[in-house]
């Protein structure tokens, strides 16, 4: 046995399906085995493999023992010369195992290999070569000082930005997404250490590499697809977190006396230093718009104002100072809370929405208005020309972000992207048939073919790409890789560039994978069951809903006394659904109804509210469940709350 290949999967499985396709493509000519090694998913990926892979060696663990043990759960079975250690979202050429394992095969001292890495985008992955983190490459790193001279070998060692991506050179460090080792050298000097759970395992596992005689490689000669490169993970601050103690597991085992001192002082600085820009930068991208909204209504209503006093008082100061620091602070948050409310803030918000919380949020502050004390009172015509100003100044500023991103003045609206399919016209058919199922907002030019081919219902042949690509200003690509060689699909990504989005699809899958960004990860459609119960906005909903109940609920307890059954329990869930510990609705108490479905809160009642539930199988409490989560809607909750009510103190 040559090759021993090794996937750690965890809820990634049409990655791992796309994953396990290019590896068998690519296994063709060398003698292998592989295993998948899944890490207790929910997603199916268990079944998948049983499925549509049964010469896979599957080793379905009952919980997450993290990276490392899965991986050695592995090694210890794999009886090839080399042991490749891969991630489930890669997309391997056809021909890269032959030519990694003959380029170790001609060199003895190579103990570990790494390749060259690119994004969904075509973006090359500066994590495919690595230096040693010492602690003066850790403090350069940390302080940005290798993004500021990404080329100083004194200043970049982390990435060794200063080393050609497009030549093989020896290296320190390898990462773990695709890693090549010697079988003989894993047994010289023992597995990947399980005291790193994330994170870490592949600097450590590369350093035991050149410490036992061995040389590291960054081949160049072939290229793999990762999705979920470093970049996609800077954005949370359990990364920081798991990333930087990693370290400082690293430092402690393999630095000794001042050395290991200070890098681990370094690397602490580091994690508090990191986790206040994450938090910072975090915090910005949430509320940088809904900052400039407020400071242009309150610009707004001070002007109004005093143009108001002016012309309808004839009294410039007519209105007390009290309605700058009090009233206009409400009416910002009344009608700014609706807008979030109503999800004018996610990432997808529309102006429909912004109009939509902006006129909610003006009848609500019209209906606080009259409970207000006299001296806060101050005019309904004001609030009126005040809510106006809202939604001209929130859309304007809209208008001039939307202008300077997109060209245009379609408000609201992305720009529909030029989509073109290169496959046969069989399989480029399915991969339409897949778009219009998944509902992809795109419009589409027409298909491409592989080779030259004088059928007309092809805009041309995969040669004319890039003409194509210019001619029809081509926003999007699929590539149905039953067609097309992971070569040709990788030479074309970087040949076009990242202002193209990139997807594919797998042959005998309904997924369509890519990413349009490096710093995002991996996009999937498929044309699986959508839950409404995971869009943001009823989620959202949903948790407004509980806290208004519990509101109430709590203000009318001695009304409610008379219905409920067990009172003080009753006391306690109002309690626990305002700290967010329960959801007034939840799914029904059956591990197996919930298992596949998106998570919520545990809930005080269920869909089976008004059901005997001892009546019901398993079977129709797992659907219930199942409509509940897939055609969510507040009101529904509501409807379970009023036929429930008694057993709310449950």
């Amino acid at each position: 046995m040559k090759l021993s290949i090794i996937i750690v999967n965890y809820n990634v499985r049409y990655f791992l399906e796309q994953a396990l396709l290019s590896v068998q493509k690519a296994s063709k000519n060398i003698s292998s085995e592989v295993f998948v090694v899944d890490n207790n998913s929910v997603d199916d990926s268990v079944r998948m493999v049983t499925e549509k892979f049964p010469k896979v060696h599957l080793i379905a663990n009952k919980d997450n023992p993290g990276f490392s043990k899965a991986n050695n759960q592995a090694i210890r079975l794999a009886k090839g010369e080399y042991v490749l250690l891969l991630n489930p979202d890669t997309l391997v050429e056809e021909d890269t195992f032959e030519q990694c394992v003959a380029f170790m095969d001609a060199h003895p001292k190579a103990g570990a290999l790494g390749v060259k890495m690119i994004d969904g985008s075509g973006n090359f992955l500066p994590e495919s070569k690595r230096g040693l983190p010492t602690p003066m490459t850790a403090f350069y790193k940390t302080f940005g000082l290798s993004k500021l001279f990404p080329k100083s070998p004194t200043f970049n060692r982390y990435h060794l930005g200063f080393l050609d991506k497009d030549k093989t050179h020896e290296v320190d460090v390898l990462a773990g997404a695709f890693m090549l080792l010697r079988k003989s050298v894993l047994d010289k000097i023992g597995l990947l250490d399980e005291t790193f759970f994330m994170y870490g395992e592949d600097i450590d596992l590369s350093y035991r590499v050149t410490k036992a005689g061995y040389q590291n490689y960054y081949f160049a000669d072939t290229t793999i697809i990762h999705y979920k490169g470093e970049s996609t993970k800077k954005g949370s601050l359990n990364y920081v977190k798991v990333f930087y103690n990693a370290m400082i597991i690293f430092a402690k085992k393999h630095f000794q006396g001042e050395k290991a001192t200070l890098f681990v002082a370094i690397l602490q600085f580091a994690i508090y230093f990191r986790a206040f820009l994450t938090i910072v930068s975090n915090f910005f991208k949430k509320i940088y718009l809904p900052l400039l909204d407020a400071i242009l209504i309150f610009v707004g209503m001070y002007w109004l104002k005093d143009f108001w006093a002016t012309s309808y008082f004839d009294d410039p100061n007519y209105y007390k100072p009290s309605f700058l620091y009090f009233n206009v602070p409400l009416y910002i948050t009344g009608w700014l809370g609706s807008v979030y409310f109503n999800g004018g803030y996610d990432e997808s918000g529309s102006i429909r929405k912004l109009v939509k919380g902006l006129i909610f949020g003006s009848i609500l502050l019209a209906a606080i208005y009259g409970f207000l004390p006299l001296e806060y009172r101050t005019s309904r015509m004001l609030l009126l020309l005040g809510a106006v100003w809202a939604i001209i100044s929130t859309f304007l500023l809209r208008t001039i972000f939307h202008f300077l991103k997109y060209k245009n003045l379609k408000v609201g609206q992305q720009p529909t992207k030029n989509l073109i399919i290169i496959g046969e016209e069989q399989e480029a058919e399915r991969a339409l048939e897949l778009v219009n199922k998944a509902n992809m907002t795109q419009n589409f030019i027409g298909f491409v073919a592989p080779e030259i081919d004088d059928n007309k219902t092809y805009l041309s042949h995969l040669n004319n790409l890039k003409e194509v690509v210019n001619i029809y200003k081509i926003n999007e690509i699929i590539f149905c890789s039953k067609d097309i060689s992971a070569q040709s699909i990788m030479h074309w990504m970087t040949q076009l560039g990242n202002k193209i989005g990139y997807k594919i699809v797998p042959p005998e899958t309904m997924s369509i994978i890519g990413s349009n960004s490096k710093n995002t990860p991996g996009e999937l459609y498929t044309v699986d069951i959508r839950y409404k119960i995971s869009d943001t906005v009823q989620r959202r909903s949903k948790r407004l809903l509980d806290i208004v109940l519990a509101i109430l609920f709590w203000i009318g307890y001695p009304i409610a006394f008379l219905f409920i059954q067990n009172k003080l329990s009753f006391l306690k869930n109002i309690f626990k659904v305002l700290i967010g510990q329960k959801t007034w609705v939840g799914y029904a108490d059956l591990k197996e109804s919930s298992k596949d479905l998106p998570t919520i809160r545990k809930g005080i009642l269920s869909p089976l509210a008004g059901f005997e539930s001892e009546q019901l199988d398993d079977a129709t409490i797992q659907r219930l469940n199942f409509f509940y989560a897939r055609d969510y809607d507040w009101t529904k909750d509501l409807e379970l709350i009023w036929k429930g009510f008694r057993d709310l103190g449950r």
